[in-house]
C-alpha cells in the first residue's frame, strides 16, 4: 500500500462528496451521514476541517465561492480539482484491490490475553458472543429494511459487507471460547499455571520458570 499525501479515508469521502458537486463542510459531513457512510468512516467536525485544509494544501480541492444565509457567518464552498479527481480513483482503486495491515481492538486484546486466567477469558468471549448477537441481529434487520424498502444493493454493499464480517468474527470467538473451556488450546495448562501463580502473588523469576518449561528450547534460548 503506497502512503499517499493524505492518508485519514475521510479524505476519500470528502473527494467523493465533492466529485458530485462543489459542498461547503457542514454540507458534505449532512450527506454522509444521510447515506450512513459514518458507519464505515469515522466523521467529526474537528477532524473534517483538518481534512479539507490538508485536501487543499495538496491541490486535491480548491475553495469554489462563499456563500452567507441571513445572520450566519459566511461559509465557504468547496471544489474538487482534476489533481483530486486522479488521486480519489487512484486511492478507491488501490483500497479495492490491495489488502493492508489493519489492527482492530479485538486483534489487539487476544494478542494479550495471557495477562488474564484462561477461565476469565472465555468468559469474556462469551460475553463479547452475546454483544455480537445484538449487533448481528440489528445489522441484519436493517438490511433487510432497507432492501425490502427497494434500495439498490449497490447502496447497501459496505453495510452487507460489515455484516458478513462480524458473522465470521462471531464464528471463531465461539470456537476459540468453547476450545478454552475444554482445555483444547495449545499451552493451555502453562498458561493457567501461570495465572495462578500470579494470582498468588509469586515472583516474576517463578512465572519465568513455568514459561521456559513450556516453550521450546530454542525459544528460551538468548
Amino acid at each position: 500500500m503506497s502512503r499517499r499525501p493524505v492518508s485519514n479515508p475521510l479524505a476519500l469521502a470528502v473527494l467523493a462528496c465533492l466529485a458530485e458537486r462543489p459542498m461547503y463542510p457542514y454540507e458534505i459531513t449532512t450527506t454522509l451521514r444521510e447515506r450512513g457512510k459514518d458507519d464505515s468512516i469515522r466523521l467529526n467536525f474537528g477532524s473534517l476541517y483538518s481534512v479539507i485544509k490538508s485536501l487543499e494544501k495538496h491541490g486535491f480541492i480548491t475553495p469554489s465561492h462563499s456563500e452567507r444565509e441571513g445572520n450566519r457567518p459566511e461559509r465557504v464552498v468547496y471544489e474538487i480539482t482534476e489533481a483530486g479527481k486522479v488521486e480519489a480513483a487512484a486511492w478507491l482503486r488501490e483500497l479495492l484491490a490491495v489488502p493492508s495491515k489493519e489492527y482492530p481492538d479485538v486483534e489487539a486484546g487476544l494478542s494479550l490475553i495471557a495477562m488474564l486466567s484462561p477461565d476469565e477469558v472465555a468468559a469474556l468471549l462469551r460475553a463479547r458472543l452475546a454483544s455480537l448477537d445484538a449487533e448481528i441481529g440489528a445489522r441484519a434487520s436493517g438490511l433487510a429494511g432497507a432492501a425490502g424498502a427497494g434500495l439498490p444493493e449497490i447502496f447497501l454493499v459496505e453495510a452487507d459487507y460489515r455484516l458478513e464480517m462480524l458473522r465470521a468474527e462471531r464464528v471463531w470467538i465461539d470456537r476459540f471460547a468453547g476450545r478454552l473451556e475444554r482445555g483444547e488450546v495449545g499451552g493451555q495448562d502453562g498458561w493457567a499455571e501461570m495465572a495462578r501463580l500470579r494470582a498468588a502473588g509469586a515472583s516474576p523469576e517463578q512465572i519465568e520458570e513455568v514459561l521456559r518449561r513450556h516453550l521450546p528450547a530454542e525459544a528460551t534460548t538468548p
